[in-house]
């Protein structure tokens, strides 16, 4: 380690993270407080663990594995909790979009949370936060391949969902939701 790295401290670039942690805790956790619960609890574990850190490697990527982990990790603590699984509680807080966009966003929400956790992580690493697959593969621990399928089968399924091919997604001006449902149409997602 040259005195160069050894003079900068990993911990001051950690709130450089914070949006692209929040968008994919989000994506993952589908609830505005939880994603903020597990980004606060995973920027805690990285504060901790900070000596882990390989400075010049890519530090969004082992923040995204650390909150990956931990979203993991509290969804196996929370298999025997009580859900809202009508989404009755959760409806009666909900408020009426402003706009089209908002519209249209709330809809490519709803369509993305029926998508497999596996496939949200899959287009949140690689269509939304721009890994490319084999960060992502990394991240998940699986093959290049997999995060392939995982992303092309939920882009699919997305376009199915909010059918996109009928006029009603070709003015998205939402950067995300635009990048994850364009992104097959650009190859990106494409196995």
């Amino acid at each position: 380690m040259t005195n160069e790295e050894a003079a900068v401290d990993p911990r001051d670039d950690l709130v450089n993270h914070l949006g692209p942690m929040r968008a994919f805790a989000l994506s993952l956790t589908r609830n505005g407080a939880e994603a903020d619960d597990l980004v606060q609890e995973s920027l805690v574990k990285a504060w901790k663990n900070i000596d882990s850190f390989q400075v010049g490697t890519n530090m969004q990527a082992w923040l995204f594995t650390i909150l990956r982990n931990t979203f993991y990790s509290i969804r196996r603590k929370r298999s025997r909790e009580v859900a809202d699984p009508d989404g009755i509680a959760a409806g009666q807080l909900a408020v009426k979009p402003a706009h089209d966009g908002r519209l249209q966003l709330s809809e490519f929400l709803d369509a993305f949370a029926k998508l497999p956790v596996e496939q949200r992580e899959a287009l949140a690493l690689v269509g939304a936060s721009g890994f490319s697959y084999e960060e992502a593969a990394n991240m998940c621990g699986v093959a290049v391949g997999t995060i392939k399928s995982r992303a092309n089968r939920g882009r699919a399924r997305l376009v199915e969902l909010l059918h996109a091919g009928e006029e009603g997604y070709a003015d998205m001006t939402d950067r995300v939701t635009s990048a994850i449902v364009n992104a097959g149409a650009q190859g990106r997602l494409t196995a």
